[in-house]
């Protein structure tokens, strides 16, 4: 079973890495899909794709849950349904952990290449996976500051750049609103990469929003996770 890791990011947050070694008929065979998620898998034409979107439903399974406990709004943002699935299998709760039925569970959704993963917690967050490549520095004067990449190796710039990108697609998986801009109103503050965590604002429809970031390095990727500060 490639469940490749378990990353626990605070108390009530936890992130889950499948590594998709099976084909899309192995992993087909393994789940099941409700007909909208049928029609969406039919719909999509690249096979890596096919794969990321699978391999969530592998790992909705291995916690306890199944494709029906997962829905999307208009938006296409994931909710997980009220009392939905079971606790966290591979974890015992304390005695003063609450089951799941009694609170609200939020999930983020990603996949990139040969990984997929999900988020489950009890607070509101958004996540990205992102693998290091050198097509997102080339491309970061259209999404960021390049300030933020002076005096640093390559490699370095390389995996900044993709920790801005992973910065801005979380927070915006948070909001999921039409019209935010990642160059125009998503800023992320100075940061150190040894830190594994920063700040950011987002700045639309005339609020400033603020969020916390953590991020890591998993294998070749970067996992950003977003909350927003309470």
């Amino acid at each position: 079973m490639p469940l490749h890791k378990i990353l626990h990011i605070n108390e009530n947050t936890t992130a889950y890495f499948w590594h998709i070694t099976e084909d899309v008929t192995s992993l087909f065979r393994a789940v099941s899909l409700r007909d909208t998620s049928l029609f969406r898998l039919e719909g999509m034409k690249s096979e890596e794709h096919q794969k990321g979107f699978l391999a969530v439903r592998m790992l909705l399974q291995h916690l306890g849950y199944n494709d029906y406990d997962l829905t999307y709004d208009e938006a296409g943002k994931p909710h997980l349904m009220p009392e939905a699935g079971s606790w966290k299998l591979e974890e015992t709760p304390s005695p003063n952990t609450q089951h799941p039925s009694s609170i609200i569970q939020h999930i983020s959704i990603s996949h990139s290449h040969e990984f997929s993963c999900i988020c489950i917690s009890d607070e509101l967050m958004g996540i990205d996976l992102e693998k290091l490549k050198e097509k997102t520095l080339k491309i970061a004067p259209r999404f960021m500051g390049v300030k933020h990449l002076e005096n640093l190796t390559t490699s370095e710039q390389i995996e900044k750049a993709t920790v801005i990108w992973g910065v801005k697609e979380s927070i915006f998986k948070i909001k999921n609103e039409k019209g935010i801009s990642f160059p125009e109103h998503i800023f992320e503050d100075e940061f150190d990469l040894k830190d594994g965590k920063c700040t950011a604002k987002l700045h639309f429809n005339n609020q400033i929003e603020n969020f916390y970031i953590q991020f890591y390095n998993v294998e070749a990727y970067i996992f950003v996770c977003a909350f927003p500060n309470k």
